[in-house]
């Protein structure tokens, strides 16, 4: 056998083993990659961010390419021994469904800057400490621009704060991480490193918009939020189901429809609608109980909404009364109809019941 061919078989051998079954930055099944220099099995994604760092990664597909005898030698159980060897317990580490920044920041840390290996003791102190500052450009409450605000992460008491003034003493808000959650959306927000915070204060749902010039900070991905508040890493990285424009008509179904952005969470059941997608307030939110509750989603006419531009209609079913939505497509009724359906199927928590009537009684 060809010494190619060899290399190729014993490559295929390999990447079956477990360990290197899954890719060794985000944990894809069946990876078809491999660094040579590095020693892991990556993903076809992730092996478009390691061509991205040249002098450190070189990477060569397992079964298109040509190999010759220096192998993959480490695997990867090997490499994250060595690149993941300091590792914070609570360091937030990207999944395949996760956007191109965190993985792509995950893997210049391991690799490119070398965070975990311990050989730095900066780094050590980064994750350490209790208090982290930066300034991140956030968008004006009632306006487009975007501005530059100190945000300040603390460990010690468990809170994120923001300051609009330079020379301000007081915050323009002090936000408990138990109501907070972040979620990167760079299409949303315009920015490859633009984040959404959103917090609940006074039972209403408030947005902060932001985005760091330097995806390297910390302050501007999950990853440092979840290094400082390890307890809360399942709300920093929670996403909506599903998030769009719809038409929305009022409780008589009298009333004219308006476009509205809507945001649906399963986290806490709620349907929060906006005027536009970076409003920082909302203008109200419905929630979502389960069918046996009073609470079912189906199709509806588009021959009853008078005024709506659109003729794809929603209709959500409430123990206080009916919504009637209206889609531009088909397709996202179909998408709203699934997001809503699982969201009822879902059994209530007693936080979701103290929700219920908390909106229930108007707060």
């Amino acid at each position: 056998m060809a010494t190619s061919e060899r290399n190729n078989k014993i490559l295929l051998d390999l990447v079956q083993q477990p360990g290197n079954n899954l890719c060794a930055d985000c944990g894809a099944p069946d990876p078809d990659w491999a660094s040579y220099t590095l020693g892991v099995f990556v993903c076809l994604n992730c092996s478009g961010m390691h061509r991205n760092l040249p002098a450190v990664s070189k990477v060569k597909s397992i079964r298109l390419d040509h190999w010759e005898d220096s192998l993959v030698e480490k695997g990867n159980s090997a490499a994250k021994a060595i690149f993941e060897k300091c590792v914070p317990v609570f360091f937030y580490q990207p999944q395949q469904k996760d956007c191109v920044v965190l993985k792509d920041q995950w893997i210049r840390a391991k690799y490119e800057r070398r965070e975990f290996t311990g050989e730095n003791i900066y780094f050590q102190k980064v994750y350490s400490a209790e208090l982290f500052e930066a300034t991140l450009w956030k968008k004006g409450k009632d306006s487009k621009q975007f501005l530059k605000s100190t945000f300040l992460l603390s460990q010690k008491d468990f809170t994120l704060r923001y300051f609009i003034k330079e020379d301000s003493k007081v915050p323009k808000a002090v936000i408990n991480m138990k109501d907070l959650n972040a979620v990167f959306q760079p299409e949303k927000i315009g920015h490859a490193n633009g984040l959404h915070i959103s917090y609940v204060d006074d039972e209403r749902s408030k947005n902060l918009f932001v985005y760091h010039e330097d995806g390297q900070v910390r302050a501007s991905s999950q990853m440092y939020a979840a290094c400082c508040f390890p307890s809360h890493i399942h709300r920093l990285t929670a996403d909506c189901l599903k998030e769009g424009y719809m038409e929305k008509t009022g409780p008589t179904q009298r009333e004219p429809f308006k476009k509205r952005w809507f945001m649906l969470c399963s986290m806490n059941r709620k349907l929060l609608y906006f005027k536009s997608p970076l409003d920082a307030t909302e203008l109200g939110a419905v929630f979502i109980g389960t069918e046996s509750h009073g609470y079912s989603v189906s199709e509806t006419s588009s021959r009853n909404a008078r005024g709506s531009r659109w003729r794809c209609g929603i209709s959500l079913e409430t123990p206080e009364r009916q919504f009637v939505f209206m889609c531009e497509q088909e397709q996202e009724q179909s998408e709203w109809i699934m997001a809503f359906r699982k969201v009822i199927s879902q059994p209530m928590t007693p936080e979701d019941y103290s929700n219920e009537a908390n909106l229930r009684r108007g707060k």
